[in-house]
Parts: C-alpha cells; sequence; structure tokens
C-alpha cells in the first residue's frame, strides 16, 4: 500500500472524481444523489441534487459537468461498509444528466437510443471532438440482471446511438493517449476489454464469438471485480478494483498487470490533477471517502479538462 492522505469522509458512496483548475475535486455520492465539490481541506458543497444515483462524471466542452445517472440502488451496511445492491425501489431508469457548475442547474440529455432505453449508466469519457462514449452497467433484480452495452453521444443533446452490445455490466471507460484505444472494464468477469476507435462514435473489427470486435487487454482472475478505470499519461489502464480494493495498473500492451491495495474493499475510482498531474484522487466508496496520492506517472489530461 502506497501512502495516501484522506480529503473527505463521511461521503454517501463517493465516485466520479473530477479533479478541478482550483485544487478542488468534485465527487457524487450516489446513495445521496448528489454531485458535490470537495475542497482541499475536506470541506464539502453540493452543487446539485440529482436523484437517482448519479455515478460517473466529467467536464464537457462547454465547461458543464456531464453525469452517468445509473437510477438508483438499495443500499445495505455491512459492518461499516456501504454497499449497492439491487436497483432502487423507486428505480425509474436511467440517464445522461448535464449541470452548469455556477448555477447548479441540471437537465436531462438523454434517457435512451432509440428503442434501448438507458438502464443504469455508469462512467464517460469525451474524445477530441467533444463527444462522448459511455457504459450503461444495467441494472439487477432478484433473480435477473440486464446485459447492456457502450454508447456514443453529442454533449448538446443531439444524437446518441449504442455502439457495442453486448458486454457483461460493463463500467469503467477510457481512452489511449492518441484516442485510437477505447478501454472497457466489465464487472463481474473482472476483464478489461480494447477495442480500436475508426472515428468518432465509430469501433474497428469484425465482431467475434462474443458478439463484439473487442480484444482482451487484461483478465488476471481471483477476487479481482473492475469498477472505474483512469489511463495515465504513458497509458496505462488504470482499474479500481473490487473485493481485492485497490487500484489495478495494466501496460497498454497488457503485458505487466500491478496491484496497488487501498484499505476499502469498494475502491470505485480514479483520476488524476495537481501539479503536473502526478496527484491521484481516489474514491473509497464503501467508507466514504475522498482520498489523495503521489502517483509514479503523470495523468492524461482529459480533453476539456
Amino acid at each position: 500500500m502506497i501512502a495516501f492522505r484522506e480529503i473527505a469522509s463521511g461521503l454517501r458512496f463517493p465516485e466520479g472524481p473530477v479533479a478541478l483548475p482550483d485544487g478542488d475535486v468534485l465527487v457524487v455520492e450516489i446513495a445521496r444523489g448528489t454531485l458535490t465539490r470537495v475542497a482541499p481541506d475536506g470541506r464539502l458543497t453540493v452543487v446539485a441534487s440529482l436523484g437517482g444515483g448519479p455515478n460517473g462524471a466529467a467536464i464537457g466542452p462547454d465547461g458543464h459537468v456531464y453525469i452517468c445517472n445509473n437510477g438508483g440502488f438499495e443500499f445495505t451496511d455491512l459492518g461499516g461498509i456501504l454497499v449497492p445492491g439491487h436497483q432502487a425501489h423507486d428505480y425509474a431508469g436511467g440517464s445522461i444528466q448535464r449541470v452548469d457548475l455556477s448555477t447548479g442547474k441540471a437537465e436531462t440529455l438523454y434517457t435512451g437510443a432509440g428503442d434501448v432505453r438507458l438502464r443504469g449508466p455508469n462512467d464517460l469519457v469525451f474524445d477530441g471532438t467533444g463527444g462522448f462514449w459511455f457504459t450503461d452497467h444495467g441494472k439487477s433484480r432478484a433473480r435477473e440482471r440486464d446485459t447492456t452495452g457502450v454508447f456514443y453521444a453529442k454533449a448538446d443533446g443531439s444524437f446518441i446511438e449504442e455502439v457495442i452490445f453486448p458486454l457483461q455490466a460493463p463500467n469503467g471507460i477510457g481512452l489511449s493517449p492518441d484516442g485510437k484505444v477505447l478501454y472497457v472494464a466489465e464487472t463481474f468477469t473482472g476483464r478489461v476489454w480494447s477495442f480500436a476507435v475508426a472515428g468518432p462514435g465509430k469501433i474497428g473489427g469484425a465482431n467475434g464469438l462474443l458478439g463484439h470486435p473487442g480484444q482482451l487487454l487484461a483478465g488476471p482472475g481471483g477476487l479481482n471485480l473492475y469498477d472505474s478505470l483512469g489511463v495515465d499519461g504513458e497509458g496505462h489502464v488504470c482499474v479500481a478494483t473490487l473485493l481485492n480494493g485497490g487500484i489495478t495498473a495494466i501496460s497498454p500492451d497488457g503485458a505487466k498487470v500491478e496491484h496497488i491495495p487501498f484499505p476499502d474493499p469498494l475502491t470505485t475510482n480514479i483520476c488524476f490533477g495537481g501539479p503536473a498531474l502526478r496527484t491521484a484522487f481516489i474514491t473509497l466508496s464503501g467508507t466514504g471517502r475522498l482520498i489523495a496520492c503521489d502517483w509514479p506517472r503523470p495523468g492524461l489530461r482529459l480533453h476539456h479538462q
């Protein structure tokens, strides 16, 4: 375990960290239904009350914050660890939302793509053209779970399309430094797939036996369930890892897989900020904390960051 400092505690299942230029960090609180600003001294300010289950977050080309809202979970406290479960009793569907940081005003951009309804949007990443890729993790119920995929959408609300289907509980998503590879993590299979990007919203290659053209980047097995991810400046895919709590860093060719443990079995996300992007901000969701640590490599500057 590498040394870290705790920035904030008492958060209600934080996720989707976004490092801001002024040193603050935005997080969503899934169990609270909010987008929350965390100051360096740990002060918390609610930016917007979004309802449902705000999940992934990213800054768009207009400076607004784009949110994957999964529609909400039923939560259980297991000995001080807050654990998400089946879809919430008041679940009304998933959506993509946009929040104006200056006013806190939120609007819903998408609830579906044609006849395909959004079930549990989870994580998103913008490309250099101003569009964004996002995963739909789906929802689970007592004896069934959704089969879902990956979508591409425009930030102005004018276009959305399901591009990759099927995947098994797709969660984290990110782009390589050159934008030519899209990475997607599946939670319960513990696999990270790579897809060749052929253009905005376009994936190259032919579908294989699994029904999609992805190539397996890594799947180390064991108690490694994969959540959201961030890509660093050298192209390593840094995947938040559940149960075996920590960050799993995968080299761009998949040849090297390194696990960095953190003290929460529900370590859910990572982003980079600070001078030279050498600070990693990590959400320890089960225990409700945002932490920071020095990362061995600089982070990747995201589009519109």
